[in-house]
C-alpha cells in the first residue's frame, strides 16, 4: 500500500538542498501539520513527514550489502547507516472531492553517494467519477505490489522489502500520466490500471553512472480485493535510452570487423526492452500478516540476464509487537555472447565483457527473522536477521565483491520508523 493511498498527503524539495537544510524543512513540516489539523474541519492542505533511521552490520566484508542497485556501496561487515536511512517531506492540497495536488520530496542514499534529496512524487490526480482516477507528472513505479512504497518503512513489516525480490529495481518514480478503474462487483474491489512515461534516473552501472535520460516505460495491473485478501497481477514494458557506461566499448567494437559489430549489437542497451511480470497476494485480518510474490524478468540485451524471484513472508500481531518469518530467493539464467573476439585489439576487451555480463548473475536465498514493535502511534522499532545464502559467483544484488566473496553473509538490521 502506497503513503499516498494510506496517508493522501505530500510535500516537495529542492534536489540541490544539502540534507541538513532538508531535515530542517522536515521539522518544519512536523510542526505545521498540527496546526494544520487543528484549523477549519475541511483545511484542503495538509503537510506530513515520514522516515527511517536504519543501521545494518553484516558478517562477510568482501562485498557491501546493498537495499537495491540504486546504491553504489553499502553495509560490508562494519555498522552502516547508509543502505536504510530515509528522510521524507510530503504536502497535499485537495481543494475538493475530485481533485489531489501531491508533492513529495525524499532523502535517501543515492547513486552518486550522497543523500541530496530528490523530487520523487508530483502529480495532479483528477477523479472525475468515483470509480476513475486519473494522475498526471512524476508517479511512483508500480512494478510488483508494494514496490511504490518502498521507501516508506511504516508502511511494511521488514527492515527493509526482500532485497532478493525488490532489490533489482532501482527505479523509484516515473514522468508520465497513469488511470486506474475501479468497481465493485461479486468477487470483490476488482480495480485495472494503466501508466506509462519517461524514467530520468541515474543509478550505479559498471563502475560508472548510467543515466537513463528518457527511457520509456508503460504497464497495465490487474488487483482484486476481497475481506483480508488482496491480489495482484502485473506486467510492465521497459525501452532503455542509452548504452549507460558500455557505450565507449561499444562505439570501438562498431569500428572493427563483423563479429565485434555483431557482439556490440548483442550487448547494447539503447533500444533494449526490459520486460516485468509479477502476481502478489497480501492477507491481514488483524492477528496474522502474510503476503507473497513470484516476478519474472526478461532483457533483450545480452549484457543483463534473465531473472526469476520470489518470496513469503507471514507475520503475527501480538498486540503492538509483530514477531515475523520470511524466505525469498532469486536465480538468473547466464547468456553467452558468440561468437567471441579473437581479434588483438578486441581480446582483452573479450575478457572484460565477459566479466561485465557475469555481474548480473543472481543465485541466492534468504531466510529473514525479525520482530516490529509499534511502541506509540505513528512509530515502530524492528529488529531483524536476514541470512543470505548464495553461490560465489551471485554478484548483482552486492557491490565491489573481491576474489573473496563466498556469496554468504548474515545482515544484523535494526531499524526506528515514523509518520506524522
Amino acid at each position: 500500500m502506497s503513503l499516498y493511498k494510506t496517508m493522501s498527503c505530500g510535500l516537495g524539495c529542492n534536489s540541490s538542498l544539502p540534507l541538513a537544510k532538508f531535515v530542517f524543512m522536515l521539522a518544519l513540516a512536523v510542526n505545521a501539520a498540527p496546526a494544520a489539523a487543528t484549523g477549519v474541519d475541511a483545511d484542503p492542505l495538509s503537510f506530513h513527514a515520514f522516515g527511517t533511521l536504519g543501521i545494518a552490520r553484516t558478517s562477510n566484508d568482501q562485498a557491501d550489502f546493498i537495499r537495491d542497485r540504486s546504491q553504489p556501496n553499502g553495509s560490508n561487515g562494519n555498522p552502516s547507516a547508509r543502505n536504510d536511512s530515509i528522510v521524507g517531506v510530503q504536502v497535499n492540497y485537495r481543494p475538493d472531492e475530485r481533485f489531489d495536488v501531491v508533492v513529495q520530496g525524499v532523502s535517501h542514499y543515492r547513486y552518486d553517494g550522497t543523500f541530496s534529496p530528490e523530487l520523487t512524487w508530483a502529480f495532479l490526480k483528477v477523479s472525475p467519477t468515483p470509480e476513475l482516477a486519473l494522475r498526471f507528472g512524476r508517479i511512483g513505479t508500480e512494478f510488483f505490489m508494494l514496490a511504490d512504497s518502498r521507501m516508506v518503512g511504516y508502511s511494511y513489516l521488514t527492515v527493509r522489502p526482500p532485497v532478493d525480490f525488490f532489490g533489482t529495481l532501482p527505479f523509484n518514480y516515473v514522468d508520465g500520466v497513469d488511470g486506474r478503474y475501479t468497481r465493485s462487483t461479486d468477487w470483490g474491489l476488482l480495480s485495472l490500471s494503466a501508466y506509462g512515461g519517461v524514467l530520468r534516473e541515474k543509478v550505479p552501472a559498471g563502475g560508472g553512472v548510467w543515466d537513463l535520460g528518457y527511457s520509456r516505460m508503460s504497464g497495465v495491473s490487474l488487483e482484486l480485493q476481497k475481506g483480508p485478501w488482496q491480489g495482484r497481477a502485473s506486467f510492465s514494458r521497459l525501452r532503455f535510452d542509452n548504452d549507460g557506461p558500455m557505450a565507449p566499448i561499444l562505439s570501438f567494437m562498431n569500428t572493427r570487423d563483423a563479429a565485434a559489430i555483431a557482439a556490440a549489437d548483442a550487448l547494447k542497451t539503447a533500444g533494449s526492452e526490459g520486460v516485468y511480470r509479477s502476481i502478489g497476494v497480501t492477507y491481514d485480518d488483524g492477528n496474522w500478516q502474510a503476503s507473497a510474490a513470484w516476478n519474472s524478468t526478461h532483457r533483450s540485451s545480452a549484457l543483463y540476464e534473465d531473472s526469476r524471484s520470489g518470496y513469503l513472508l507471514v507475520g503475527r500481531h501480538l498486540g503492538g509487537f509483530t514477531p515475523y518469518a520470511g524466505y525469498s530467493w532469486t536465480h538468473s539464467t547466464p547468456k553467452s555472447l558468440a561468437p567471441s573476439l579473437p581479434d588483438p585489439y578486441l581480446g582483452p576487451l573479450n575478457a572484460a565483457i565477459v566479466g561485465y555480463m557475469k555481474n548480473s548473475h543472481q543465485d541466492q536465498y534468504t531466510l529473514t527473522l525479525g520482530g516490529r514493535w509499534d511502541f506509540q502511534r505513528n512509530m515502530d522499532i524492528k529488529a531483524q536477521v536476514d541470512l543470505v545464502r548464495g553461490t560465489p559467483d551471485s554478484y548483482f544484488l552486492v557491490q565491489q565483491p573481491t576474489s573473496a566473496w563466498n556469496g554468504r553473509s548474515t545482515v544484523m538490521s535494526v531499524a526506528l520508523d515514523f509518520f506524522f
